[in-house]
């Protein structure tokens, strides 16, 4: 498959892969560290609809969007996907390079490359990132939170660490981490080989490691920037006057009924639903009905403004 690329007077690269979807690669630099995106225009067959940047939870990869994205450019929505520093494609930073400043920065840049404000969509860690940006910059239009809010289960958080922190040496096969996703969230289906392709990468000792940087574990690991940065979201949640959607997962042991009260206090123009039968990752496990409300919600969104207008 040919491919052509070009650098437009942003610095963006854009690789065209070519085929029905359009779909493109997007390369930029932040202070050394080159992040990877991948970009689904919206389908000439349907009305424009605006733009969506959509953010990862740690230790995920862009590739966890491919379903909603493509759904979303079918419905006439310019799709960004981004793999967060330290993840997927995009290069690894020093370890003092991995703070909410720079995950913040990365997005605001992304984001003001886009012809008109996007839509933040967010998971986890991408939730909270969208959050502050969105508070700290009101760089989009509306935001999704997908199971992610500033009041969180602390025995749920924790576990998603102590995942993060086994099999620091890898796997001998897939079929070996399929098995160690299922001992972590035992209600979703086993993972497919070739979806674990995306999140893994094979190291010359034969072995399969998970596909970011582990010096991500040493921020987590800190107690003291933690504590600074989860009240610094809070404060973000008095900052944010767009409309908000908060999809929660209903197994999930990171938001529980009072992560959803303290939001919908804190953001009077937020509003919340359940996705039934699934846990904290709520994008895998039922993926067809998650896009459905978040098309939904898109669907009821007021009509796109631009700068030049007074009232954007």
């Amino acid at each position: 498959m040919n491919s052509q690329s070009r650098t437009d007077t942003n610095g963006l690269i854009t690789d065209r892969l070519g085929g029905s979807t359009g779909l493109a690669t997007v390369d930029y630099n932040r202070g050394g560290v080159t992040l990877v995106g991948d970009h689904w225009p919206a389908r000439g067959d349907a009305e424009p609809q605006g733009g969506a940047v959509l953010l990862h939870g740690v230790g995920q990869t862009r590739k966890s969007w491919q379903h909603t994205a493509e759904r979303l450019a079918h419905h006439g929505w310019s799709a960004l996907s981004l793999d967060a520093r330290g993840h997927g494609d995009s290069g690894w930073a020093a370890t003092d390079g991995y703070t909410l400043d720079h995950l913040v920065d990365d997005l605001t840049h992304a984001a003001r490359q886009l012809h008109d404000r996007p839509v933040l969509i967010g998971a986890s860690m991408g939730g909270l990132t969208a959050l502050v940006a969105q508070a700290e910059h009101r760089i989009g239009r509306a935001l999704v939170l997908v199971d992610i809010a500033p009041h969180m289960n602390t025995n749920g958080a924790e576990r998603i660490v102590e995942f993060m922190g086994q099999h620091r040496d890898g796997f001998a096969t897939l079929d070996d981490a399929a098995a160690a996703l299922t001992a972590y969230n035992p209600h979703r289906q086993r993972a497919r080989i070739e979806g674990l392709r995306k999140n893994l990468r094979r190291h010359r000792d034969g072995r399969w490691y998970w596909h970011w940087d582990p010096q991500l574990l040493h921020l987590m690991a800190d107690s003291t920037a933690l504590t600074d940065i989860m009240n610094r979201i809070s404060d973000a949640t008095q900052h944010v006057a767009v409309p908000t959607l908060l999809i929660r997962g209903e197994l999930s042991d990171v938001i529980d009924d009072h992560s959803v009260e303290h939001l919908l206090e804190h953001i009077p123009t937020a509003t919340s639903t359940t996705v039934a039968n699934t846990g904290h990752m709520v994008v895998g496990d039922d993926n067809d009905v998650f896009t459905e409300r978040l098309l939904d919600f898109l669907h009821h969104l007021p009509a796109q403004t631009h700068p030049e207008d007074p009232s954007a």
